[in-house]
């Protein structure tokens, strides 16, 4: 028993070095480049000029502009906006209704999908990952959000 503690300290001591962080550059943003970025790249619109006429754009292929760190994670954690990227992501199994978000389906056919929509999730963090509208989104639920550059 002596000679398990120490052994057991130096294990939890190097867990967290095991446990890679997902960040922005390294891990979401070739996703974002292999999946998203043809209708939300820098030919799509801001924000404000999408919300001022979404049909327009999305008649063109196009949805709000999300080419940078900070445009993606206005959709994460903004007020405006707060939780949209995790409602479009979701798979359906944290939604009321169990449909997928319907951007989900643009992640990739079958296990890279469902690999890709993971690494979002982990990015997020697990236990931020909500699927509520942005008005029903408390302070204590934006903290939650990891969402590394």
């Amino acid at each position: 028993m002596k000679q398990l503690l120490p052994a057991l300290a130096v294990l939890a001591a190097t867990f967290p070095a095991l446990a890679e962080e997902i960040t922005y550059a390294k891990h979401i943003r070739p996703v974002w480049e292999d999946q998203c970025e043809r209708c939300h790249g820098s030919s799509a619109p801001v924000y404000e000029a999408f919300m001022a006429d979404p049909k327009k754009y999305e008649a063109d292929d196009k949805g709000p502009r999300m080419d940078t760190y900070e445009s993606l994670v206005f959709f994460v954690k903004d007020p405006k906006e707060a939780g949209a990227l995790m409602r479009r992501l979701d798979d359906g199994t944290n939604t009321k209704d169990g449909q997928p978000g319907n951007m989900y389906r643009h992640l990739g056919r079958s296990d890279k999908r469902k690999a890709n929509q993971l690494l979002f999730k982990q990015w997020i963090g697990e236990d931020a990952w909500i699927t509520k509208k942005a008005e029903d989104i408390t302070p204590d639920d934006l903290k939650k959000v990891k969402a590394a550059p």
